[in-house]
């Protein structure tokens, strides 16, 4: 007997699902109560399925309503539904996927696509194949709802459709998709290329196996007047530009031809679509072959596409230009995620390099309008074709550009300023000759009447802030630092935004350079902390603590310190523990700690006991969730993490200082909790406390050394590349404290060590630090670590040759004589490396000098003059194109002083 609903019962239904589309929030409340009653009843669901697939009589938003309040118990309760409940539902649905309402249908797609996402995909094995069925039912609505549900499974379950798991249902399915590409209906041949188009990126095997097909039947729809099958023609050009390049070369040109026409579709989903496949091109190794000869056309459309729309000059109030004291709702301010300190080296080139997991995302021009749209790809289209071609687009851009920037239309000026800012990077060349006109005009624009050319102008002059420094002070840097100091304090939100950034990316470049102007350039931060609403103080704090990595001790003068330290400490005094706007402050006074040195102490106590207590709040949480996750909610670690970061400034900035806030702190305790804390961060900020720790106060750390050591030898896996980086620099550090009595540590770490720095791909920060903490070891204890030189002497040698001369290389060199000292014969097979490695020091310190000659002078006595000749002409690869000054500088070594 068919299940039929009780008349009292759809009354209480219905009343339900026409309280639920009340605005009133205590009706809302009632029937959240009432759902979760109802629930109860294992028929309730049949009843919402009746109201959506049978009840015609009632209006099609209630019996939508119905269903989605169905799918969300499908969600969350479907294991618990009876079978015979589960049954009625699946079988309502799929008679009446063709009802003749299109709300209706997609919902009943959607309840489809959530039952099937449930794991039935296995055990609804009639759902596919009679799907498919409906496919060919001469009904419209059949067709097109049955259609709607496919492209959902599609999309959420693309990879077990191309499984044994299911018999690979798509190799029926494919070839029924791509027959519907030539449907009379636009709606249908649109869900048709949809529905292909999910398999693509995976290459699913049925698809690569009609592949000449599929791409045939593309090219038929070129011309489509419906945008939505443009749309999804481009779309799947471009994830087949990606994967399956090579069936789309012989067809290159009129690929080419037909995505300029959409790049320019009056339909802007269709451009935005077309122009992805520019940004996709420029990635492959063909980009300048297949596009030379295209640029002529190319060039322009992008350019144009770079202008706002009318819409997006609404979405972004164009037409506000003074903001400042409207305070921000809080979905305007993005979350903000704290990047964990890693210990980096000095290199030739100047600062540490960070090589390995920096994410640039300086090319944001306009955050807010984070949704991705046209003028946004144009940019970013054009910014990855400066770099394919570099200067060759030049010649294509320079006659726009000119028209483009001195435009009376603020629309077309602006866009114009963007297009300079999006070819900096690629076409730096081929624009230095046009900066010194350039950059005074982009200087001018920063007091445009128009807040959206201010803010445009503040990120292009940022993208050409190296030029700027490079040049003599006064003729542009001291004018652009002006103009962006006065747009810190403009009356827009967006442009101190705009400013803000950018004055922190002249910092970066500028670095000591700033120091003429420090007393002007705090001045203005720090009025502008009085003046910024929510979002912008975020950023602020960060321009305050790269000003304090750019310039350095010399931040630690009395007067700065005086206007630079009060308002800090305020918002320090002002935010709770648990304020995530800690973080941003907590980032920033860690650059100012290491930056201000002694002069911090005066702010040091009441700064480290809040770290200290903000790392125990989060342990104690951890633990309290750990025991019961039901009565207590999990802490946000990045409250820890940052503190431990501060912990390290100050370590590092205050030195010896530190010694008393630490012994009147349970910090070792602590630290040893957090190298152990199961997330990664932790870990990794705890090693970068536990090395400033012990350079700065190693009396306090030695005590735990026994403890900490297995520990460190047990993080030594590149897994995780920042953890293996700081726990591998930490022991270097403690290696050096403890001298002689790190031998019975030696075997917890050095097998790893020596694995580590032979692994192919190993990033260049963590190689180097290897190297370092491997010559340390053996700088202290060469007999233990001597036997195993054969085994890294060579990578070794490598990894060292590029950094500076500092401390911790002049350590590790030492330490590599000594063990070469012990264990001559464990060099000889590569000595040639270890030549280049010595050639690399500028300046050694006079006794390491002597080291190196002992050794150098002592190999070539044993060959013989003959031999040494040879040995000279077979210098190894790195040292190319320096084999002879490596000679001469390795000749230059005088003989010890007597």
């Amino acid at each position: 007997m068919e299940w039929q609903p009780d008349e009292q019962g759809l009354q209480q239904v219905l009343q339900l699902l026409k309280d639920s589309q009340s605005p009133d929030t205590a009706t809302q409340r009632a029937v959240q109560e009432k759902l979760e009653q109802l629930n109860q009843f294992p028929d309730f669901n049949n009843y919402l399925i009746f109201v959506l697939t049978s009840l015609k009589s009632e209006d099609e938003p209630t019996r939508s309503l119905s269903g989605l309040i169905l799918k969300n118990n499908v969600k969350a309760h479907y294991q618990n539904f009876p079978p015979n409940v589960a049954e009625f539902i699946k079988r309502e649905c799929l008679n009446n996927i063709g009802d003749p309402s299109p709300l209706i249908r997609a919902t009943i797609g959607i309840l489809i696509t959530t039952i099937a996402s449930k794991g039935e995909l296995q055990t609804w094995p009639e759902l596919l194949p009679q799907l498919c069925n409906l496919l060919n039912s001469d009904d419209y609505n059949t067709c097109e709802g049955s259609f709607g549900a496919l492209q959902k499974i599609c999309e959420d379950s693309s990879e077990l459709l191309d499984s044994d798991a299911l018999n690979r249902p798509l190799n029926i399915m494919i070839p029924k998709f791509l027959q519907f590409f030539k449907h009379c209906s636009p709606k249908i041949r649109s869900h048709a290329i949809a529905c292909v188009n999910q398999f693509i990126i995976g290459r699913a095997e049925a698809l690569m196996d009609n592949i000449d097909t599929f791409i045939e039947s593309l090219f038929a729809l070129a011309g489509d007047e419906d945008s939505e099958v443009r749309k999804n023609v481009c779309r799947a050009l471009v994830m087949l530009l990606e994967v399956r390049i090579d069936r789309l070369i012989p067809h290159m040109h009129s690929i080419i031809q037909y995505m300029l026409q959409r790049t320019q579709d009056p339909d802007e989903n269709v451009a935005l679509e077309a122009c992805e496949f520019w940004l996709t091109l420029a990635e492959q190794p063909i980009c300048k072959e297949a596009l030379s000869g295209h640029l002529v056309q190319l060039t322009p459309i992008l350019v144009n596409g770079m202008k706002y729309s009318e819409i997006d000059i609404i979405l972004l109030k164009g037409d506000v230009e003074e903001d400042e004291a409207v305070p921000d709702s809080e979905q305007d301010i993005k979350p903000r995620f704290h990047k964990s300190r890693t210990v980096t080296l000095q290199h030739e080139g100047g600062e540490g390099e960070e090589g390995e997991d920096i994410d640039e995302d300086d090319d944001d021009d306009d955050d807010t309008l984070s949704d991705w749209n046209l003028r946004k790809c144009s940019a970013a289209a054009l910014d990855v074709l400066a770099n394919v071609f570099r200067e060759e687009l030049l010649p294509h851009l320079l006659p726009l550009l000119k028209g483009l920037l001195f435009h009376p239309d603020w629309v077309i000026k602006e866009s114009g300023i963007l297009v300079l800012g999006a070819i900096a990077e690629g076409c730096m060349q081929g624009m230095v000759p046009y900066l010194p006109e350039l950059i005074p005009h982009l200087i001018q624009c920063l007091c445009d009447k128009k807040a959206l050319v201010r803010s445009i102008a503040c990120w292009t002059l940022s993208r050409y802030a190296h030029w700027v420094v490079s040049q003599p002070p006064d003729s542009h840097l001291k004018p652009l630092m002006t103009e962006l100091l006065k747009r810190i304090l403009d009356g827009n939100k967006r442009v101190q935004e705009a400013a803000c950034s950018a004055f922190a990316t002249l910092e970066e470049e500028a670095c000591t350079e700033l120091v003429p102007y420090l007393s002007f350039i705090l001045d203005t931060l720090v009025f502008a902390f009085g003046k910024y609403q929510h979002k912008n103080l975020l950023i602020l704090y960060d321009a305050i603590g790269t000003l304090a990595d750019s310039v350095g001790h010399h931040l630690n003068q009395e007067e700065y310190i005086q206007k630079l330290m009060p308002p800090l400490i305020a918002k320090w005094n002002e935010l709770k523990d648990e304020d995530k706007d800690l973080f941003p402050l907590l980032e920033c006074l860690s650059s100012v700690a290491t930056a201000l040195q002694s002069g911090f102490l005066p702010y040091c106590e009441p700064v480290y006991q809040r770290c200290v207590t903000l790392v125990q709040k989060t342990l104690a949480q951890a633990m309290m969730y750990s025991q019961q996750p039901d009565q207590y909610e999990a802490p946000d670690k990045d409250f820890m993490i940052v503190a431990l970061d501060l912990l390290s400034g100050l370590a590092e900035g205050l030195g010896g200082h530190v010694d008393t806030l630490v012994s009147r702190s349970n910090i070792m305790t602590l630290l040893f909790q957090c190298m152990q804390d199961t997330m990664p961060e932790v870990r990794q900020s705890s090693f970068a406390l536990l090395g400033d720790l012990t350079k700065a106060c190693f009396p306090h750390v030695k005590p735990c050394i026994a403890e900490f050591m297995p520990i460190l030898g047990t993080n030594l896996n590149p897994e995780f590349i920042s953890v293996c980086n700081n726990a591998t620099w930490a022991i270097g550090e403690i290696c050096m404290q403890m001298g002689v009595e790190m031998q019975p540590y030696i075997a917890m770490v050095l097998s790893q060590l020596v694995e580590i720095i032979n692994r192919p791909n190993t990033p260049k920060t963590l190689l180097e630090n290897t190297a370092i903490t491997i010559g340390r070891l053996g700088y202290v204890c060469p007999q233990e670590v001597a036997p195993v030189l054969p085994q890294f002497i060579r990578p070794w040698c490598t990894s060292l040759r590029n950094i500076r001369d500092n401390e911790e290389k002049d350590s590790a060199f030492r330490g590599i004589c000594m063990m070469i000292g012990v264990n001559p014969g464990g060099v000889v097979q590569d000595f040639i490396f270890f030549c280049d490695a010595v050639a690399s020091w500028v300046s050694p310190k006079d006794d390491l000098r002597d080291m190196f000659y002992k050794i150098l002078h002592g190999f070539k006595e044993q060959v013989g003059e003959e031999n040494w000749q040879q040995f000279s002409e077979q210098f190894p690869p790195p040292a190319e194109g320096e084999t002879g000054s490596v000679l001469r500088r390795l000749d230059s070594l005088h003989p010890p002083k007597r």
